[in-house]
């Protein structure tokens, strides 16, 4: 109840939700419970559209990764359950690139160097958008993870539909077979 209050008074302020995200997005960040989803073909929705700047400057976007199964990762590099999932979503992402799945990191806080540094620490191969300025990424993807939701993971089918959501730190022993059935959807 008070947090609807907040969000109530919040919003008589004058500041729409991006707005306050973008001034603070680490404010209200948690990471959930691990629970997790997967939706049959026909109950996706509609693709999710972004572009985001990676680490390196270079552009990425939902047309970009258009045709592959994508697993995208939120993070910040001081969150400890993303410090903790780190490895194993390095180790998938060496172990599934093969097959053409990408992975895409989306960092909701921390600016270019800290990045490369959180890489360099973790051994971090797979590139990650800069979404603090305005929180554009973490805003199309809000009708399938809570934006708050800090460590949560999806896997987007070659059409860009979220196939599967893994909320808090990825267990790999669950996620690797999210992938394996999308990768297999798609084949059939």
């Amino acid at each position: 109840m008070l947090a609807i209050a907040t969000i109530g008074l919040t919003g008589c302020a004058g500041d729409t939700w991006a707005e306050q995200v973008g001034s603070d997005p680490g404010q209200g960040v948690t990471a959930e419970d691990g629970s997790w989803s997967e939706f049959p073909v026909e109950s996706r929705k509609a693709p999710v559209v972004f572009t985001g700047e990676v680490e390196d400057g270079t552009t990425v976007s939902s047309e970009s990764l258009a045709g592959t199964v994508t697993v995208v990762n939120f993070w910040y590099a001081a969150c400890p359950p993303c410090r903790l999932e780190a490895p194993g979503l390095e180790t998938m992402w060496q172990e599934y690139e093969p097959q053409g799945v990408q992975f895409l990191g989306v960092n909701i806080y921390d600016q270019a160097p800290t990045i490369e540094s959180f890489n360099q620490s973790f051994g971090i191969t797979y590139p990650s958008i800069l979404d603090v300025e305005d929180a554009s990424v973490r805003l199309a993807f809000a009708d399938n993870v809570p934006p708050q939701a800090i460590p949560s993971t999806l896997v987007l089918d070659r059409s860009g539909r979220v196939a599967a959501v893994v909320l808090g730190p990825i267990d790999p022993s669950i996620l690797g077979p999210m992938i394996d059935r999308v990768v297999a959807e798609e084949d059939a």
